[in-house]
């Protein structure tokens, strides 16, 4: 499994090993509306998907689940990304730029789903993300995680991070 969102900083499913890995080819970015977690109908948060970034390269967690678990682990995920995402193997890398797996489930929303919001100026991202919450807990929150999970890995996103400096 690959968490790029919350997945990094709260997982929430087991798992019997966890390491930093990339993805090829994506970057991320708070264009995709949260109704159900970090918002409200009517009033959504902002969470992360993938968009398509030739050479770009976007950092997360990845998980190996038991054998066991997968069926299990993929229906809680089915269940919690439900907001608008789908499913997606991408190949996954370690630092180091060698293979970690030839391919990782991850979740992605595109445009085509209905709490797509799409690309903002960040100032008028960070607007909405200051406004909202959900039942999942504010969306500052979210933002604010996920940018210190991404600096404990030594991860860049400069998307990430400045939209976590106009929060402060």
């Amino acid at each position: 499994m690959f968490g790029y969102g919350s997945l990094v900083w709260r997982p929430a499913f087991d798992h019997l090993d966890k390491e930093p890995a990339f993805v090829v080819g994506w970057a991320r970015r708070f264009w995709q509306g949260s109704t159900d977690h970090r918002g409200v109908p009517g009033a959504p948060g902002r969470v992360v998907t993938l968009v398509p970034d030739p050479g770009g390269r976007c950092w997360g967690m990845a998980y190996r689940v038991s054998q066991d678990d997968v069926e299990r682990v993929i229906a809680q995920l089915d269940h919690r990304e439900k907001g608008g995402y789908s499913r997606l193997e991408l190949p996954l890398f370690k630092g180091d730029g060698s293979a970690l797996a030839p391919r990782g489930v991850t979740y992605i929303a595109t445009e085509d789903n209905e709490n797509y919001l799409g690309p903002a100026p960040l100032a008028a991202i960070a607007a909405q993300v200051k406004q909202s919450r959900g039942p999942s807990g504010h969306n500052v929150e979210y933002v604010a995680e996920l940018a210190a999970a991404l600096r404990h890995m030594g991860a860049e996103d400069d998307h990430v991070s400045e939209l976590a400096a106009l929060l402060d």
